[in-house]
């Protein structure tokens, strides 16, 4: 569950006012409190962290995984605090809003973002589908572990799922991968990870 406090604001008076600790986007200039997620998420999101950063390191990528960095539109008054966020450094001396803000807001300093889905499933599937195309992320995914998003997203019988959007040609383009398929990652080609093993992180029985 999010809880929202409804009261317009810009992305400058959101950003003076994030406090420490908790998670808080903002979304259309409304401050969303993001709820602590479950035990079974953060298993997925901490799997998943550790073998990218591995392979960051092997492939010696001038990437690194932040903590609270927040993706922001060019359009209208949201921000985001992905599950994780591949951030490439050299590109961080063009945007203006890292020093005092800690936020990117273009293409090239995010090579990769990932969601992991928890209630708040259309925030993943719509909203932030659309900014993060908008942006022009080159790559986006998905990873509905507990298959609770739409079938209309995941297929019926609704089964976990991990959708990989790429951006070509000016819109996302999607791969899904369920059960035993390799992942296929534009980004980290060489990363050898099953959606298996994904969802066993996150407690899942295939």
């Amino acid at each position: 569950m999010i809880q929202a406090i409804h009261k317009l604001v810009t992305f400058e008076h959101f950003a003076a006012w994030r406090p420490e600790g908790g998670r808080y986007e903002l979304h259309d200039g409304v401050i969303v409190e993001m709820a602590q997620p479950v035990g079974d998420h953060e298993d997925v999101v901490g799997f998943l962290a550790l073998n990218i950063s591995i392979e960051i390191g092997r492939q010696k990528l001038p990437y690194f995984i932040p903590k609270t960095v927040l993706v922001k539109p060019s359009e209208g008054e949201s921000a985001y605090s992905p599950d994780i966020l591949i951030i490439n450094r050299p590109n961080l001396v063009n945007e203006p809003l890292w020093k005092k803000e800690s936020t990117v807001s273009q293409a090239t300093s995010i090579p990769l973002v990932i969601e992991v889905v928890s209630t708040n499933w259309r925030d993943d599937y719509y909203k932030k589908l659309a900014d993060y195309e908008a942006i022009g992320i080159p790559e986006y995914w998905i990873i509905d572990y507990a298959a609770i998003g739409a079938r209309k997203f995941i297929g019926n019988p609704k089964l976990p799922t991990i959708s990989i959007y790429q951006f070509i040609d000016g819109e996302y383009q999607v791969t899904q991968f369920k059960g035993d398929t390799h992942i296929v990652s534009p980004t980290f080609p060489e990363l050898n990870l099953t959606a298996e093993q994904i969802f066993q992180a996150g407690g899942v029985q295939i």
